[in-house]
């Protein structure tokens, strides 16, 4: 298995009140909570360049 394929767990602590919204972001985006905790955080990761932007991503700036 290549290392990126490894996925690690982890307890995090989140208080009722944020939990609450970030379940509701979740469901309105069709994600599951673990879906939408993983999105928040890559896309935290992006935007301060601490994670490379995938192909993708990078074609569709190009295309706006």
């Amino acid at each position: 298995m290549a290392k990126k394929d490894v996925i690690k767990s982890f307890v995090l602590r989140v208080d009722a009140e944020t939990m609450e919204a970030i379940e509701k972001w979740a469901q309105d985006e069709f994600r599951s909570t673990n879906g939408q905790l993983q999105w928040i955080i890559a896309e935290a990761l992006r935007k301060s360049g601490r994670m490379k932007k995938k192909r993708t991503e990078k074609i569709k700036e190009k295309e706006e």
